[in-house]
């Protein structure tokens, strides 16, 4: 049995989601610390789940979970387009700041239960997704949690091949300046569902 691994997410952007139990009147604090066990391909992963919600203000904070986090969540709402516009600005503080353009991301638009106040097309959220080298989207609804997990179990599966990756690459000095090429060919050869994006309502 595969001994139990445990990886530090931080979710950024405009909604908290990941609690077990709705509020429906959220008072936003420095941070909320979850940690959950989830099984990702016969692995069992802790995670340790920062959601940061409510810290715009605290930037020296917010720098500092960036640091230590190994995958981020990068949520908006899909009632609004401006939640949808924050993003890039949060995925360059994080590219800028873990110094990697390839840290795990997946993009989140919650509240799909609210379709009819929808605001952000898909196909707006489809071409961030695109530009983000087809970064995994999701459409979630924390009310009804609906594919909350799906979201963590394609982060955890990004930290896991990246940390595989990261490990070859280490282990056998030959494969620095030819390992990347090598990966890339293989992941175009991947199922695009695996690794593009993809929206499950």
């Amino acid at each position: 049995m595969r001994p139990q691994r445990e990886y530090h997410i931080v979710v950024l952007g405009a909604a908290q989601f990941v609690q077990n139990v709705w509020i429906e009147s959220y008072d936003p604090t420095i941070e909320d610390s979850y940690r959950k066990q989830i099984e990702v391909d016969g692995r069992q992963c802790i995670l340790e789940i920062l959601d940061t919600a409510g810290t715009e203000q605290f930037t020296a904070m917010r720098e500092l979970y960036m640091k230590q986090g190994q995958g981020f969540l990068l949520v908006f709402s899909i009632t609004s387009m401006s939640s949808l516009n924050e993003l890039s600005e949060l995925r360059e503080q994080i590219i800028r700041i873990k110094d990697d353009e390839n840290v795990p991301i997946v993009i989140v638009g919650n509240k799909s239960d609210l379709e009819e106040d929808r605001a952000v097309p898909r196909a707006r959220a489809f071409g961030l997704s695109q530009n983000w080298d087809n970064a995994p989207y999701y459409e979630t609804s924390a009310r009804r949690r609906a594919n909350v997990n799906e979201v963590f179990i394609d982060l955890c599966r990004q930290i896991i091949r990246k940390d595989s990756e990261g490990s070859r690459t280490s282990s056998d000095p030959n494969r620095r300046r030819e390992g990347p090429n090598r990966d890339r060919k293989r992941d175009n050869k991947r199922p695009r569902n695996r690794r593009g994006p993809c929206v499950i309502l």
